[in-house]
């Protein structure tokens, strides 16, 4: 019997002794009740935030194909009306993404733009080094080349672009592509910039802009965006799963984990 014990005994440190070494799975709901912008372009929901922070979305010659956002050369969306959700100064802006042609520059599949002035940050493609994804910035005030960086040449491939800002004075900017830091440790540039109610939308197509149009254009699908108002961590953002996420309301942050949209 006791043979028995100290064998079980055994048995039971060994576990405890290399559990800590088991990686934890990853959670997509990570930071749920944080976000403050959410878009799916789901039937029933195509120009929608889930949130119910942002007004519906304005096509600008985009068009919703099959629960994704078409957006081409001159042609993109935006949100127009006010933003009622809290003030957002860390961030993290994400969008699931296919390229139909990756020669058309320069223009970004989320960005978050003050209605008030030029003050913008957003996923942009190939505007400083050709096929390179960057943080966009007004007057590049926050904007630097990601190291290693990534070149990116795909075309229909669906992949994630996640870039986080934080830092309550001074932004720490990195960058991920389909949960893999693609930026080092990032670096630290500019003032970090809060939107604030009424004073801020968003924009898909162009770098930045208004209602009459900005620079850039990207030519694809932006399957799913989402503005999370705080920087996700590597783990959070590797462990983020496109149609994850559900709003249980869409007057409030909560959210609930149900799958609602197929791959």
């Amino acid at each position: 019997m006791k043979c028995l014990i100290r064998t079980v005994s055994i048995f039971l440190l060994s576990i405890l002794v290399f559990l800590p070494l088991i990686p934890s799975a990853a959670d997509p709901g990570a930071q749920s009740d944080k976000l403050v912008g959410h878009w799916t372009f789901e039937k029933g929901e195509e120009l929608k935030d889930l949130t119910g922070n942002w007004p519906d979305i304005e096509l600008k010659g985009a068009k919703i194909t099959k629960g994704a956002l078409d957006v081409d050369a001159g042609k993109w969306a935006i949100t127009v009306g006010d933003y009622k959700g809290p003030n957002i100064r860390e961030k993290t802006l994400m969008s699931w993404f296919s390229f139909q042609n990756n020669g058309v520059i320069k223009g970004s599949i989320v960005c978050i733009d003050k209605i008030s002035e030029d003050s913008f940050d957003s996923i942009v493609y190939a505007e400083r080094q050709a096929n390179q994804w960057m943080a966009g910035s007004s007057w590049f005030k926050r904007t630097d080349d990601f190291k290693p960086g990534f070149k990116d040449t795909t075309k229909g491939e669906k992949f994630m672009m996640a870039i986080t800002y934080s830092g309550k004075k001074s932004p720490t900017v990195k960058g991920y592509r389909n949960g893999k830091n693609i930026s080092g440790g990032g670096y630290e540039k500019g003032e970090t910039v809060t939107w604030e109610k009424d004073d801020a939308e968003v924009i898909w197509g162009k770098r930045h802009g208004d209602v009459g149009g900005g620079p850039g254009d990207m030519d694809g699908l932006i399957y799913e965006t989402r503005i999370y108002g705080v920087a996700l961590t590597e783990k959070e953002i590797a462990g983020m799963e496109e149609g994850s996420l559900s709003v249980e309301s869409h007057n409030k942050l909560s959210t609930t984990w149900a799958v609602i949209k197929g791959y």
